[in-house]
């Protein structure tokens, strides 16, 4: 069975730590060892694993994307978010951590992320081990 995440974003763009809510899933439901998937379902947003020791590095982030300048492309899509559905797909809509022990196996300066890219919005985020 799969748990889940509620995140509410605040900007249009923003990287939110959702690191304690995954250990917190993994220590009561998974106390041994195998491998946790963060996954979310949204086509206009991602989960990564970055840096979590030093906060500029989210907005590094945030402003390299920025530079690739694809709100400038006249794209067909409608609804006039592509360039958040490019971003979802480069980052990725999921990543796998091993456990051991019921804790995560993150190296000394890593989180897990949400990244939002068409906010202000509250979104799922799936966590599960096998």
């Amino acid at each position: 069975m799969a748990h889940s995440i509620t995140v509410t974003s605040s900007r249009r763009e923003e990287m939110i730590d959702i690191t304690s809510d995954v250990a917190e899933i993994v220590a009561k439901h998974y106390p041994s060892g195998g491998l946790c998937c963060v996954y979310t379902p949204h086509t206009t947003a991602a989960v990564t694993i970055n840096e979590n020791a030093d906060p500029s590095v989210r907005t590094d982030i945030i402003k390299g994307l920025a530079s690739l300048g694809l709100e400038k492309i006249p794209f067909s899509h409608r609804e006039g978010n592509s360039p958040a559905h490019i971003k979802s797909s480069l980052i990725g809509c999921s990543c796998v951590i091993f456990i051991e022990n019921g804790r995560l196996k993150l190296g000394t300066w890593q989180g897990i992320y949400f990244c939002e890219f068409d906010g202000p919005r509250t979104r799922t985020v799936m966590v599960k081990a096998v």
